[in-house]
């Protein structure tokens, strides 16, 4: 392991085996061990970023090139019908280590939906105090 212990980081590195599926300066893709469905990919970028807010604005364009990529990858080379493309930021994220999960889908292939519970707002308004407060929270971009 690297001094700083992370994982994505020594498989990104070559100092942890991963069976890779891309590899350059800017991300790593693997397959999850414990995958979801085979063929469940995890991409992350090279360079050690904890959640999504942390990547630098510069580096999204490119880290999510890599993540369609492999997304076009698993539907034709495993010949899914879709994927499910998913990102967890500190909350069930198992390394804390900026990573992607790309899932091959099929029809009827058992998973429904979200994994977790759904609600409803109370009325029109209480959404739109919950918009109103994201947009507040809104960084502007570069």
């Amino acid at each position: 392991m690297p001094a700083g212990g992370c994982l994505f980081c020594a498989i990104a590195a070559g100092e942890q085996p991963g069976h890779l599926v891309l590899s350059d300066e800017v991300a790593v893709a693997f397959l999850d061990t414990r995958p979801v469905f085979k063929g469940h990919v995890l991409v992350a970028p090279v360079a050690h970023t904890e959640t999504l807010p942390d990547l630098p604005a510069l580096s999204v364009g490119p880290f999510f090139q890599r993540v369609q990529a492999v997304a076009a990858a698993v539907e034709h080379g495993l010949e899914a019908g879709g994927t499910f493309v998913a990102m967890n930021n500190r909350i069930s994220q198992s390394v804390p280590h900026l990573h992607v999960h790309v899932v091959p889908r099929n029809r009827k292939d058992g998973l429904r939906g979200f994994f977790w519970p759904r609600t409803r707002y109370d009325d029109p308004a209480e959404a739109e105090s919950y918009a109103l407060r994201l947009r507040e929270a809104l960084v502007p971009a570069p």
